[in-house]
């Protein structure tokens, strides 16, 4: 009970609001609020200022966060530890994913070798899964972000370049390529902001001057994936992701373009591990 009123305390005062930290732990707003006023009567403490509809921490709070955080990875470390099997006949893995391609692979070859571990997938933008990582909710995570942090390990799974997406059926598709130009005149379907496709794709418009006619912002692959289907616009992806759909057509930029890299990261104090190992192990071997 206690372990739980505090995850409440932290979340809360991580997050700065009672709406997010109940999103984040899976609980209703009334059960984190219950939660801490339980935390602060049982020991007559006030952890929070509470006036104008804002929580904010009070002195005894602050005093009492890097403490709980401690507290909170030792079991994280725990958690893990009893997950992680010496001889890989058990256990559990999670895995963050964003590039389907790159990390079914990875899942492909991890579930032959290992078939007794259970493998878990969650999915994301490049952003949230490196915050996940960090967070310790998953042990490895795919991303298309270059990180440099002294406490992640890296590995590069592969590097593909932008393409452009469209309908079977649309004016462009009758070409071998297109230039990046073209899309002055068209709808740009988007990712949200987080996404490395994103990102690079505003880089490589900038460059060449050009401005799409109007933009789109779709939370997902494949839903930008129907999008374009239906005729709502165009969409740039890693030719990679782009799958295999009768209707849609994938044609390389004129111009030279970026490459969305795609990594594998783990926590690099886990990085010896067992089953960390193990997924490392199921990397492609760099040149």
């Amino acid at each position: 009970m206690l372990v739980n009123q505090l995850k409440a305390f932290f979340a809360v005062a991580r997050l700065g609001s009672i709406t997010g930290a109940a999103k984040q732990l899976g609980l209703s707003q009334p059960t984190v609020t219950t939660q801490i006023r339980a935390l602060e009567e049982q020991y007559g403490v006030e952890l929070f200022h509470r006036g104008g509809g804002r929580l904010s921490l009070s002195d005894a709070g602050r005093r009492l966060m890097p403490q709980v955080d401690a507290l909170l990875q030792q079991e994280l470390d725990i958690e893990f530890a009893l997950r992680d099997s010496a001889e890989l006949r058990g256990g559990a893995l999670r895995l963050g994913a964003t590039a389907p391609y790159y990390t079914l692979t990875l899942a492909q070859r991890f579930r032959t070798r290992h078939p007794r571990v259970e493998l878990s997938i969650a999915a994301g933008n490049s952003r949230q899964m490196v915050d996940a990582l960090l967070a310790y909710e998953v042990d490895l995570a795919t991303s298309s972000h270059l990180v440099d942090d002294a406490r992640l390990h890296r590995v590069e799974l592969g590097a593909d370049p932008l393409v452009l997406l469209l309908p079977r059926g649309h004016a462009l598709a009758r070409r071998t390529a297109v230039s990046l130009t073209a899309l002055a005149e068209e709808t740009l379907l988007v990712r949200e902001r987080g996404s490395m496709t994103r990102t690079l794709s505003e880089q490589a418009l900038d460059a060449a001057g050009v401005r799409p006619k109007a933009q789109m912002e779709i939370a997902s692959r494949e839903a930008l994936r129907e999008a374009v289907v239906r005729g709502l616009g165009l969409s740039i992806f890693a030719a990679h992701e782009t799958g295999r759909h009768p209707d849609l057509i994938a044609l390389p930029f004129e111009q030279d373009v970026p490459l969305v890299r795609e990594y594998l990261y783990c926590l690099r104090e886990r990085q010896g591990a067992t089953l960390v190992a193990a997924m490392l192990a199921c990397a492609p071997a760099e040149d």
